[in-house]
């Protein structure tokens, strides 16, 4: 919306000052009632507002859906339980959704692609839940990703065997659960920033992924940054950042 052209037609009495305050109010969010969508996060931080879905009804998650179609934003739903999205209502026909990772995303214009490449490691095939969340945040973005799945430290040959992908990346996306060591052994192999993601993989001293947030926070290898536990959309969404500088 272009705000000079509604003050103008306010000026020239072509729309009331009722009218010109709904619309400028409109261009910076929207009332859904149960919801206040951010309409000008895109313009102010270059990425549309996030759904987490979690919590939300199918009938929240529908309304705001169709409102960010109707502002023409890219959309992006994480948390999505499967049996939610079924009830979701008047979804494009294009719609993706993505089960392991809980993940939903409709673009109406892929965005520029980036040209470094995403690497995702996760340590085992548990992790790879949240894994995913990261990889497809981060392509959701425009980001090439090249997954490195099922090599954590239990195994490191598995590990070394990709070392030419690890150190190929722009940026590593590192995922463990247990006690969560492989972000620092992958931060001694190669000279990119790493994100580390602790999960919730564990035996009860794992305490549903303290014990490796704990590790990742107090990793000896310099360049290791860490998110919340299982917050694989927060590393997509940093990794997408990074790539771009």
């Amino acid at each position: 919306m272009n705000i000079e052209a509604v003050l103008a037609a306010f000026k020239d009495g072509d729309i009331t000052g009722d009218e010109a305050a709904q619309q400028i109010r409109s261009h910076f969010f929207t009332d859904l009632g149960h919801t206040v969508l951010d309409t000008d996060r895109a313009r102010r931080t270059g990425a549309a507002e996030v759904v987490f879905g979690e919590g939300k009804s199918p009938q929240q998650i529908s309304d705001i859906i169709s409102s960010m179609r109707q502002f023409g934003a890219n959309v992006l739903v994480t948390r999505l339980a499967q049996d939610s999205y079924r009830q979701l209502t008047n979804l494009p026909t294009d719609v993706q959704y993505h089960a392991p990772s809980r993940l939903l995303w409709w673009q109406i214009a892929p965005p520029a692609p980036a040209s470094g490449t995403v690497a995702v490691v996760s340590a085992g095939t548990s992790d790879m839940h949240v894994a995913e969340e990261a990889a497809l945040t981060a392509e959701f973005y425009g980001n090439p990703v090249e997954r490195i799945y099922d090599v954590g430290v239990a195994g490191l040959h598995r590990l070394l065997a990709r070392l030419d992908d690890l150190r190929a990346a722009k940026v590593l996306i590192v995922v463990a659960g247990m006690e969560g060591a492989l972000p620092s052994v992958v931060g001694g192999l190669v000279d990119k920033p790493i994100i580390a993601v602790p999960t919730s993989v564990g035996y009860g001293a794992a305490l549903d992924g303290v014990a490796a947030l704990l590790g990742m926070m107090t990793s000896c290898a310099s360049g290791v940054s860490v998110v919340n536990i299982d917050n694989g959309f927060g590393a997509g969404f940093l990794a997408n950042r990074i790539n771009r500088l």
